[in-house]
């Protein structure tokens, strides 16, 4: 099973970058705006073709409510993509500490809604990610069982403040929260690759979402570590749209020389295992 564990589906009506800066200079741009219709949203069936001609069996759709950097992706503009292959198409929750009160309250509503996992974006949304106003979404996830996601390493987009990214300020999440699943997305991208590697190899509860990096530079990036064992702690994702393809991603990482069961974990197990995919 491929999971593709790191897709954004923006509504371009609510996205505050411009579509240039959103795509960045990876994207096939005639391909993802072939995916839209005339209102700027997703059509549901398009996207579903575009996923399972790409070789994904699983796909995790982000919402973001980020007004200061990417706008507010709404939760409920995954809904539509779900409902068109709900076997393909999973939700990954979102809270802003600035904007939602009380966050477990919101976390709860989200969870209902289908999502399968919490992400916490402190980068865009400006807000440290051990900032005690989050930690009643964390024992809620705890509680249920859900796995939290947290960006790391900086962003490029306007407005980012790449110093929340620190993956070790996970720590003392981790710390108070012993039972919680923790993923850290981009593997502590730009100046933390390290730093995450040490922390993901000394927790069980602790992966890396690998989304976002160019997997024929993931050796180079994680130069400190045994490549395999560092990699049994990846999850495949590509940050889509800011990619040339999944397909060509999935290739990438088929070409690092994994043995055969760690690739299989990388490019799907460890996801079903960690969101609880079929």
């Amino acid at each position: 099973m491929i999971v593709d564990a790191h897709v954004h589906p923006a509504r371009l009506a609510t996205l505050k970058l411009p579509w240039d800066t959103w795509l960045g200079t990876a994207a096939d741009r005639d391909v993802v705006a072939g995916l839209y219709g005339p209102d700027g949203v997703v059509v549901p069936e398009r996207f579903d073709a575009l996923f399972q001609a790409e070789g994904v069996d699983r796909a995790l759709l982000f919402c973001e409510y980020s007004p200061r950097v990417t706008g507010i992706q709404a939760i409920e503009d995954m809904l539509p993509i779900v409902a068109a292959n709900p076997e393909r198409f999973r939700i990954v929750a979102n809270v802003n500490p600035h904007l939602h009160y009380p966050v477990d309250a919101e976390v709860r509503r989200q969870l209902d809604l289908g999502a399968v996992a919490l992400k916490v974006h402190p980068v865009h949304g400006n807000f440290a990610p051990n900032d005690r106003e989050l930690y009643p979404a964390y024992a809620e996830c705890q509680a249920r069982g859900i796995p939290v996601i947290t960006h790391t390493g900086p962003s490029s987009f306007p407005g980012a403040s790449g110093r929340r990214g620190d993956p070790v300020l996970m720590d003392d999440v981790l710390r108070d929260f012993p039972e919680l699943t923790v993923v850290l997305a981009h593997g502590g991208r730009g100046w933390s690759y390290e730093t995450a590697g040490f922390m993901a190899l000394a927790r069980p509860n602790l992966w890396l979402d690998i989304a976002g990096l160019p997997p024929k530079r993931l050796p180079r990036y994680f130069e400190r570590f045994d490549l395999e064992r560092i990699a049994s702690k990846w999850i495949f994702g590509t940050d889509w749209p800011g990619v040339p393809g999944v397909a060509a991603n999935i290739k990438a990482v088929g070409d690092l020389g994994l043995p055969p069961a760690v690739l299989d974990a990388v490019l799907g197990g460890n996801a079903a295992r960690v969101y609880r995919l079929s």
